[in-house]
């Protein structure tokens, strides 16, 4: 942003006037009640581009509020024009109803996307006209009616179009990938990146993830970008088409396989299917760089080919709803195929991800609650700790999806005795 660019008397100076580089600049403020939460809301808004992002400026500062920064609280100093934003819903909005005005929301492509209060319908279409004036970037305002994952078990969502055309084809790039899609027939969530980020970069290239819940492939284009299979499948006949388009665009064909499947039977049947893959001795095959065609032929590379294991490394099971549920499937994944994992060999069993909602709490209450929803499912009991350590799970907070609502991911390595258990 050029807000401090040098003004024209300093040109003529011939002395150093520190006076004429200050400038005082009005913005607004995001006041974070707890400091360990910072660094997330900072990523948050520094991805809806919201943060006041200047060289060698820090956005985090001490609360406005001198009570607050007494207590040592903290705030984000946001960009200059969203506090001209404010300021028109200030002039609109009754007063009443301004401790928690709209200024931020998700957004996909062009399309902003926002989850308004009943006491703000009222006021939803002029909200969406600021959010359209100040946001270039922004073509679409559209605001959600009904709750994702409750009313359709597609996760896609009933909208109403608040500004600009009723035009949901959208383009997002994440992590070195293109994706193309219609908006309201699948699901999509910009505020996952990092969560996308952080779960591809435990997978190792030449590793097989079975992606459960895969929906347009945020997971699974990035993964096979790096060389990973990926058995992806959604049960949404949508998704489907837009993930098998996605992975022609990125050029991952050779990695990932796309699957149109209820997650029930594909737990199951994604392990019998790569272990029949490797049996055929399938592989990606990765054409060498182009050479010169002065290269003679018999000094030319060959392609080189990357057998497919036989068995799965990771399951990724992103549906938060209800993907504890899926968890009784994994029993007898592996029935009488022992002799594929340690200690017969140096392969482990699969390490589940499984995303899901819980009660947001300071305590153990949610990790507790997620160990007993996994008990229930497999019948071992886990505690909370390392995805690596026998008898333990590992719990990451995702993200705050509510007031008293958070998103975790648990994961752990499938127990042999759930693994090697009779199929039902």
């Amino acid at each position: 942003m050029n807000l401090f660019n040098p003004p024209a008397a300093a040109r003529a100076a011939k002395t150093l006037d520190r006076a004429l580089f200050s400038r005082t600049l009005p913005t607004v403020a995001a006041s974070v009640r707890e400091n360990k939460l910072i660094s997330k809301y900072r990523k948050e808004f520094g991805k809806t581009r919201e943060v006041l992002m200047l060289e060698k400026f820090d956005p985090i500062a001490a609360d406005p509020d001198e009570a607050l920064a007494g207590q040592g609280k903290k705030c984000l100093i946001l960009r200059p024009d969203l506090k001209i934003s404010v300021d028109i819903m200030r002039s609109i909005i009754p007063e009443e109803l301004q401790d928690e005005i709209p200024a931020s929301f998700n957004t996909a492509g062009h399309v902003a996307h926002l989850n308004l209060r009943d006491r703000y319908q009222p006021y939803k279409y002029v909200i969406g006209q600021v959010i359209l004036d100040k946001n270039p970037v922004i073509r679409t305002v559209i605001n959600k009616t009904d709750d994702v994952g409750t009313q359709n078990e597609f996760r896609t969502f009933s909208y109403e179009v608040l500004a600009g055309p009723d035009d949901m084809l959208v383009e997002v790039s994440e992590a070195g990938c293109v994706f193309n899609f219609d908006y309201s027939k699948v699901y999509w969530n910009s505020k996952l990146s990092g969560e996308h980020e952080r779960i591809c970069a435990m997978f190792k290239p030449g590793e097989v993830v079975a992606d459960v819940m895969a929906g347009i492939g945020p997971f699974a284009a990035p993964a096979g970008k790096k060389g990973v299979f990926v058995w992806a499948n959604d049960k949404n006949p949508e998704s489907y088409k837009y993930l098998t388009e996605i992975v022609k665009r990125n050029k991952v064909t050779e990695f990932v396989k796309p699957f149109n499947e209820d997650g029930h039977d594909f737990i199951k049947r994604a392990a019998d299917l790569v272990l029949e893959a490797s049996q055929r001795r399938d592989c990606a095959v990765l054409k060498p760089v182009k050479v010169s065609r002065s290269v003679p032929p018999e000094k030319r590379p060959e392609p080189v080919r990357v057998p497919v294991p036989p068995t799965i490394s990771h399951y990724v099971m992103n549906l938060p709803a209800s993907a504890l549920e899926f968890l009784h499937n994994f029993k007898g994944l592996y029935h009488g195929h022992e002799m594929l994992f340690t200690p017969h060999t140096d392969t482990k069993l699969p390490l589940i991800h499984a995303h899901c909602f819980a009660v947001k709490a300071d305590d153990a209450t949610p990790l507790d609650d997620i160990c007993q929803r996994i008990y229930s499912e497999i019948g071992v009991q886990l505690k909370p700790g390392s995805a690596e350590v026998e008898g333990e799970v590992a719990i990451h907070e995702v993200r705050d999806v509510a007031p008293a609502k958070r998103m975790f991911c648990a994961s752990f390595r499938l127990p042999p005795e759930v693994a090697f258990s009779p199929r039902a």
